[in-house]
């Protein structure tokens, strides 16, 4: 049905004292109604004709009470008696003129026409009276006035067997509907459509289809019938979309398996990608070599060239720095050489953020910058805590240095847990408010040699570390802008749990607050 052929009347429920009614009641008060019409009629219908019946008998009684007078001696005594019999059975007896008698001119005329036999005379609400012409010549008249109790007393008592018969009529209808046709035709089929609605609501399938059995032939079965059908279309339906969703959960698991032999092809590319790189890395570290060498080879020729064999105090702290540089360019490459499996331990990522912290604190002039922690502290992961620490200790350096210049700098490490196929993961933000990073770097950011703005130490190694790290883990890094205003994310996303294997996690989702923790 179009919403042109709706009826404007049924999409308001009905009011009125039935609207608010039950069938039961309905019934009940429908019923009642009609009974009493139904009474109220057949009363008005039988009064006319008993009434009618009873007025034929008493003019009957009456014509023939004028009859006996005409013909008995009793005609001269009743004039004696001043014109007046009363008897006993309710018939009353007069003799006098019309005047007297009150009749009227055309019972007057009948009774001329036909005089010594009666004619009705009138009929009173509580008695019949006829009249006859007994003396022409005196203009002499004869009304007789009969009532009859007896028969009145029986139309009442027609009136009260009436009402009683219609209430007893009432009463067995009444009951016969509600024993044995409400029950079976009415209320059974409600009771039945609203267990099977019941059973709907509570999920209870094999209950929601209303048997064949129960269903009547009527318009309460083809409401049920209508019903069944619209169940059974929506399992049907709720059926196909079950099958789909199995099917585009199959693609996407072969998607999945597809996904990860692409993914373990482009670690192959990558590491094939690295091996020829080494050459670049050479070079690289060939320059990070011949710059602190040139130094020391320049204070080592003054050293040599001077007769007191001295150094100024600045040419002592820049060979010191040039030194340190060396021996942290040979850790950078010995971590980044490195590879080993993880001991992995369960352990609170808040407290290796802390530690971390610390580190940082100590290591590098980060006073001026805020650093938060606001890591849940119920949070675990499993993973070897030194190798974690390290890449903590990389990334936070990495955001101070990137505010080093700043007025004001903040650093804010947040972690929330993940469900991404079918694995549980731990993502670790570290979020600065720095320049950012620039996009060209983007892609290349973990390899060695590629920025030394960004990185930990100024060697060109620090990300590359990291990222070697997390890879170890079964995890990823990754980085990005902040889209909300200047500064870089760093995302790390871990295995809760000990991997058997590598795993490279997919989109992240946003991050839940936590409570923040100045460190």
């Amino acid at each position: 049905m179009t919403d042109q052929q709706i009826n404007p009347r049924h999409l308001h429920p009905p009011g009125g004292l039935l609207g608010t009614m039950r069938i039961r009641k309905k019934l009940v008060v429908l019923h009642t109604i009609f009974s009493v019409i139904l009474a109220l009629i057949l009363l008005t219908s039988l009064r006319p004709g008993a009434m009618a019946v009873v007025r034929r008998a008493e003019m009957s009684q009456a014509r023939a009470a004028l009859s006996m007078l005409i013909t008995s001696d009793t005609l001269d005594a009743l004039r004696l008696d001043g014109g007046f019999f009363d008897q006993t059975d309710g018939v009353d007896i007069r003799i006098g003129s019309p005047a007297q008698l009150g009749l009227t001119p055309e019972v007057v005329e009948s009774a001329s026409k036909t005089p010594g036999e009666p004619v009705r005379s009138a009929v009173l609400p509580d008695a019949s009276s006829a009249a006859v012409l007994i003396d022409p010549d005196q203009n002499e008249f004869a009304l007789a006035t009969v009532r009859i109790p007896e028969a009145r007393r029986a139309v009442l008592e027609l009136y009260a067997f009436t009402v009683v018969a219609i209430l007893a009529i009432y009463g067995l209808i009444a009951a016969a509907l509600e024993m044995f046709v409400l029950p079976k035709h009415v209320y059974g089929p409600i009771a039945r459509l609203l267990d099977a609605d019941r059973a709907i609501q509570i999920g209870d399938t094999a209950s929601e289809i209303i048997p064949d059995r129960f269903i009547p032939a009527d318009e309460m079965g083809e409401i049920m019938r209508s019903r069944n059908q619209t169940v059974q279309s929506l399992r049907r339906h709720e059926h196909d979309l079950a099958e789909a969703l199995g099917r585009f959960e199959t693609v996407a698991s072969d998607l999945k398996r597809k996904n990860h032999v692409l993914e373990t092809a482009r670690r192959n590319l990558a590491d094939a990608d690295r091996l020829a790189s080494l050459g670049m890395m050479s070079a690289g570290i060939a320059h990070e070599l011949n710059t602190p060498l040139a130094v020391i080879k320049g204070l080592t020729e003054k050293l040599d060239a001077d007769p007191d064999h001295r150094l100024s105090p600045a040419e002592a702290r820049l060979l010191r720095r040039v030194v340190g540089r060396l021996e942290r360019l040979g850790e950078s490459l010995l971590d980044f050489a490195r590879v080993r499996p993880p001991q992995a331990t369960t352990t609170n990522p808040r407290g290796l953020v802390d530690e971390a912290i610390t580190l940082v604190r100590l290591d590098r002039g980060a006073k001026d910058i805020s650093i938060r922690n606001e890591i849940p502290q119920e949070l675990t992961i499993a993973c070897d805590a030194d190798r974690v620490i390290q890449v903590f200790v990389n990334l936070i350096r990495n955001a101070v240095d990137a505010q080093r210049n700043q007025p004001e700098g903040n650093i804010i490490i947040e972690a929330s847990p993940l469900d991404r196929e079918g694995a549980r993961w731990l993502s670790i933000s570290i979020t600065d408010a720095g320049p950012g990073i620039k996009p060209e770097l983007i892609e290349s950011l973990f390899e060695p040699f590629v920025s030394t703005t960004l990185d930990s130490r100024g060697t060109g190694l620090g990300l590359a570390v990291a990222d070697g790290i997390v890879r170890e883990h079964g995890g990823v890094i990754l980085a990005h802008n902040r889209s909300d205003t200047t500064g870089a994310i760093f995302e790390i996303l871990l295995p809760i749990t000990a991997p058997t294997a590598q795993h490279t996690p997919g989109d992240t989702l946003p991050h839940p607050p936590a409570e923040p923790t100045d460190v």
